[in-house]
């Protein structure tokens, strides 16, 4: 993909946090050590179930390709940010921005798809549990797995080569700290009506589509439990779907307030936007393993292999 740019503009400036130059410092490293806790915390993830076996299970194999698209969707971010805040120097180059775009919006999508697949596997482990091997065998996660990818890939795509095709106008500073769809499209002086009805068509789909999955997967769930309202029933689907139902929460809170609520870009969208590119991914290794005996024992397992090679 080669962007081309059709208006002139070799550079935005990225306008970043609404702070004051005397808080930068503290928020520089505030947020290098959220982005250190959030790649350290996923990866570690993805380490943990790649190297236990115990962990090679659907729902964990699902768990670390979402860790990686977290990991990513930070990475593609906040070190941009974090560069900015120390060299006060805020222009990205038009190529840069339109690559920072596209893998955004890649790893963000992937994110929706892989919870929208983590509640299937959650339906499938509480409604048909004799059957959870036979259904949820590795062909099936793995095409589930790619075909998010693959899907994610195509979604950006599609958003990127209809951006670059729109001219510029002269005033580019991008109100945020990276590069925004929705933002990019108000700096155009061009009719954007056909990019405007495909974010609202086909990501509107590629939205409400894993949304509803989500809400029918727990439905079902819901009902299953209701049936059997028993306390060790409760504790078992608490254990079962409780992490995975709280990031899905946490993520489509943030979306939601992001994108849906809010009338104007203003500072309000920026600190929601920090929570969806920040919080949320830094949280998620922690929500995951908390309550999560498999995860801990397979920590316990790599610190004291770790202090035998020692």
């Amino acid at each position: 993909m080669r962007p081309d740019n059709q208006s002139g503009v070799s550079q935005f400036l990225l306008r970043g946090l609404p702070i004051g130059p005397e808080q930068q410092g503290a928020f520089f490293a505030l947020f290098l050590a959220m982005y250190l806790t959030t790649v350290l915390g996923n990866l570690l993830l993805v380490l943990l179930i790649r190297l236990d076996a115990r962990l090679h299970t659907p729902m964990y194999f699902f768990l670390s390709h979402l860790a990686f698209s977290d990991v990513s969707v930070s990475s593609v971010t906040i070190p941009k940010m974090l560069m900015d805040m120390q060299t006060q120097d805020h222009a990205i180059p038009y190529a840069g921005c339109i690559f920072q775009l596209y893998f955004f919006i890649v790893f963000g999508c992937a994110d929706n798809l892989l919870l929208a697949v983590m509640a299937y596997d959650r339906y499938v482990a509480v409604c048909h549990p004799l059957h959870y091997l036979t259904i949820m065998r590795e062909e099936l996660c793995v095409l589930l797995v790619a075909a998010s990818w693959f899907v994610s890939s195509v979604h950006a795509l599609l958003h990127t080569l209809l951006l670059v095709r729109l001219s510029f106008c002269t005033d580019s500073t991008i109100n945020h700290f990276f590069c925004d769809l929705t933002v990019l499209l108000k700096l155009s002086c061009s009719n954007i009506s056909l990019n405007e009805l495909v974010i609202l068509t086909e990501g509107g789909i590629l939205v409400t589509l894993p949304l509803a999955s989500v809400l029918g997967s727990y439905i079902h769930i819901g009902t299953v439990i209701l049936r059997v309202p028993t306390t060790k029933g409760l504790l078992k689907a608490f254990s079962t779907c409780g992490s995975h139902l709280f990031v899905v929460s946490l993520y489509y809170g943030t979306l939601a307030s992001v994108y849906f609520f809010s009338s104007s870009w203003d500072s309000k969208d920026i600190i929601a936007s920090v929570m969806y590119t920040v919080v949320t991914p830094m949280l998620n290794p922690f929500i995951y393993s908390l309550r999560n005996r498999d995860i801990k024992q397979a920590l316990e397992m790599l610190v004291n292999r770790a202090y035998f090679l020692k």
